[in-house]
């Protein structure tokens, strides 16, 4: 007997983000805003806490948030907690111990021997930051759990870094809790999934709650869900593309969308790095100001403390999340970002990244990059041809 054929609406369903109305989201700025809602929301924890980041630290703040997990998980919380095996190779003395003794579960992904490895493997890395407490209440954005005023290869910085998340309830919160419980099942094996509510209870759209959806990247089915997110809001942008990313080192595509955009008279503005935190990336991407000064776009460069933001605005869509607009967040990594279809919520965030520019960013010009000697124009040349190397190592030299 022949059977079936799958209903290519439900399998093609599947590889879509989930786009859904009644959401009420809230923009959180800075790790003291980020911080303090987090560690309210886990003490308020019910049943259960699915955390994922890349770097769990032993700063202040990150032993708040691990007091605060211990703490859920004795008063009877189920609380996982996925760390990634290059961005925390190991806890702080005795953390790990009191994780085990207080029942948190903890999971790493991709656990590495050698940093060294040109295993193509290596660099598919967790690099998304998501929060899920009581399937209630969800967290996005781009903080690790380190405080903002503290930096592993800098130490203590004298300002916060800039970074942006976003405080999720409504029916998203949903995919969050998929997205962490199908991530804890292919890491363990495990595959029971986390205690939650009555999805019907909370997947209920919020009165005046806001248009939004939930954009994975990984390597099998959303391989391109967040840059062609990107290049969809780009393409039809009409007034404005505000972008403010930490790394920037975007393929040809990203470059000619954003170049035909200034052609067709939007305003093009890129807050990225000013402060050099790691210093072949901060070349080439240097290296690419060129074609886009020439084109239009306007470069600010930020200077007050080290940009860790992922954000954009775009006209009335906006987006705040972990990626990267670089090779390893667009074509490697585990990347999560919320994007948000509301003028409002695109006006707040707008206005932040103003502030910004106004409060630590500095212009680049054309002449100044001309002004540059042979010496700094032939680094920058080598470090893009490095990552574009990169680039073709991890398979995707063609499609970038």
């Amino acid at each position: 007997m022949a059977k079936p054929m799958p209903n290519r609406g439900s399998l093609l369903q599947g590889l879509q983000p989930v786009i859904c109305d009644g959401n009420q989201v809230m923009l959180l700025q800075s790790g003291g805003e980020y911080f303090d809602a987090l560690l309210l929301a886990i003490e308020a924890a019910r049943t259960s806490i699915g955390l994922e980041t890349y770097i769990f630290a032993d700063d202040p703040i990150a032993l708040r948030v691990a007091g605060a997990l211990v703490a859920a998980a004795q008063r009877g919380v189920s609380v996982r907690l996925v760390v990634d095996g290059i961005g925390t190779p190991a806890f702080a003395a005795g953390l790990a111990d009191r994780f085990t003794q207080a029942g948190v579960e903890v999971a790493t992904y991709g656990p590495v021997r050698s940093r060294l490895s040109l295993d193509r493997e290596h660099l598919r890395r967790l690099h998304r930051k998501l929060v899920c407490i009581d399937d209630a209440v969800a967290f996005v954005g781009g903080f690790n759990v380190l405080g903002d005023q503290f930096d592993p290869n800098h130490g203590e910085l004298e300002y916060p870094r800039l970074d942006y998340a976003v405080r999720l309830s409504g029916p998203l919160v949903m995919e969050v809790s998929r997205a962490l419980s199908r991530l804890w099942r292919q890491v363990t094996g495990q595959a029971q999934a986390l205690p939650h509510l009555t999805p019907a209870a909370v997947a209920r759209p919020a009165s005046r709650g806001l248009r939004a959806g939930l954009l994975l990247r990984d390597n099998l089915v959303h391989r391109r869900s967040i840059e062609r997110a990107y290049l969809k809001a780009i393409g039809s942008a009409k007034r404005e593309v505000l972008i403010a990313n930490a790394y920037f080192f975007p393929g040809r595509r990203f470059r000619r969308a954003l170049i035909e955009a200034r052609r067709r008279g939007v305003s093009v503005r890129l807050l990225l790095q000013g402060r050099i935190e790691y210093t072949l990336p901060h070349l080439a991407t240097q290296a690419m100001y060129p074609p886009l000064l020439a084109a239009g776009i306007e470069i600010i460069e930020y200077h007050r403390s080290f940009l860790h933001a992922k954000v954009a605005v775009v006209d009335d869509w906006a987006t705040v999340g972990s990626s990267n607009i670089d090779p390893f967040s667009l074509l490697l990594a585990r990347e999560a970002n919320v994007v948000v279809f509301d003028a409002g919520f695109a006006a707040e965030l707008r206005g932040q990244l103003l502030a910004a520019m106004a409060d630590g960013g500095k212009p680049v010009e054309r002449e100044q990059l001309e002004r540059r000697s042979v010496w700094q124009r032939f680094k920058g040349w080598v470090a893009y041809r490095v990552l574009r190397f990169g680039v073709i190592v991890s398979g995707h030299g063609s499609s970038y």
